[in-house]
């Protein structure tokens, strides 16, 4: 019996050294988090923010070029240079997330968000924006990965300062607004996005 318990206390440890080591290297540990996901870990939290309280003073900007609080000023660009203002997607609902190609968990949830993509076909696909905002503007490695993973997911960059509601300190981070420009979910981490609940949650702000 004790060789027997030696035995398994040996196996366990190579097993937890070789999560380790998974986890530990940037390619490996994607996959890990991919399969993880595959297992119905990392679901989004689809919860609407709580508004803060209106007689609470608003957040001063940090200078004049940061945009307002809820986010109304806020502009992306594209390669071209484009700018695209938030306000303009007023009557969409926006699915808008935050990544960087040196961060493995964004680049884990990624092919989730394609999938969801997909979902939305004919009418409902023109009901819909997917901004994917690459912060650190690596248009060669941002688009590198998405043509490696077979991807078309609309890149954007930052083309103005991103309000603290929207964007913390981690990423990936993933905000869905409604066709008002409003927070209707906030999630910071990775995600599958590729679930139904997420597809019927985006439905039912198109429909309203």
């Amino acid at each position: 019996m004790a060789n027997k318990r030696i035995t398994w206390s040996k196996v366990l440890n190579i097993v937890l050294i070789l999560i380790v080591i998974l986890v530990a290297i940037p390619a490996t540990r994607s996959i890990f988090q991919k399969g993880l996901m595959k297992l119905g870990f990392f679901q989004p939290d689809l919860k609407t923010p709580v508004v803060q309280d209106a007689e609470k003073p608003p957040i001063e900007p940090e200078s004049s070029l940061q945009a307002s609080t809820d986010g109304s000023q806020v502009s992306f660009q594209d390669d071209g240079g484009k700018i695209l203002k938030i306000q303009e997607l007023k009557g969409k609902v926006v699915f808008l997330n935050f990544w960087a190609t040196w961060c493995p968990p964004c680049k884990a949830e990624m092919p989730s968000i394609q999938a969801l993509k997909d979902k939305f076909e004919g009418d409902q696909a023109d009901k819909i924006a997917f901004l994917l905002v690459e912060l650190e503007q690596d248009k060669e490695k941002a688009h590198a990965f998405m043509k490696e993973g077979g991807m078309d997911l609309p890149i954007f960059y930052p083309a103005s300062e991103i309000p603290p509601t929207w964007l913390g300190q981690s990423i990936p981070t993933t905000l869905i607004l409604d066709k008002e420009g409003n927070v209707a979910a906030h999630h910071e981490g990775m995600a599958d996005y590729s679930t139904d609940n997420v597809f019927e949650f985006i439905t039912e702000l198109i429909n309203k």
